[in-house]
C-alpha cells in the first residue's frame, strides 16, 4: 500500500474505535457542536451535499479534506456508499490531517 494510502488505515481503525460519524444529518450536528474534528469528503461527493458540507465547516471552523473515491473510503471503514465522514477524535484527526498532507507533498 502506498505512503497515500495509509490515512485509510487509520480511517479504519478510528472507526473501530467508534470516533467517526457517518451520515449527512449527523456529521452536520457535530460539525455544529463542534464535536467533529475533522471531516473527510469523497471526491465523488455530489455538489448539494458537498457544498452543504463543506460551508457548515468553513462556518464552524472545522478542518476538512477532499480524499478519495466514495467506494475507497467505504471500503476503509467496511460500510458501503460514504461519502463524507466526521472523525470525533482530535489524535485521529491530526494524524489523520498529517498523512494527507504528506501525499500531498510528495
Amino acid at each position: 500500500m502506498s505512503r497515500g494510502k495509509d490515512y485509510l488505515n487509520l480511517l479504519g481503525l478510528a472507526m473501530r474505535a467508534r470516533m467517526c460519524t457517518l451520515g449527512e444529518e449527523s456529521i452536520i450536528r457535530d460539525i455544529q457542536k463542534q464535536n467533529a474534528k475533522l471531516v473527510l469528503l469523497a471526491s465523488d461527493t455530489g455538489p448539494h451535499t458537498s457544498k452543504k458540507i463543506k460551508d457548515k465547516c468553513t462556518y464552524y471552523n472545522i478542518p476538512f479534506r477532499i480524499v478519495d473515491d466514495r467506494d475507497t473510503i467505504s471500503q476503509a471503514i467496511g460500510k458501503s456508499g460514504r461519502v463524507a465522514i466526521a472523525i470525533l477524535d482530535g489524535g485521529f484527526a491530526d494524524k489523520i490531517t498529517s498523512l494527507l498532507d504528506k501525499s500531498i507533498r510528495g
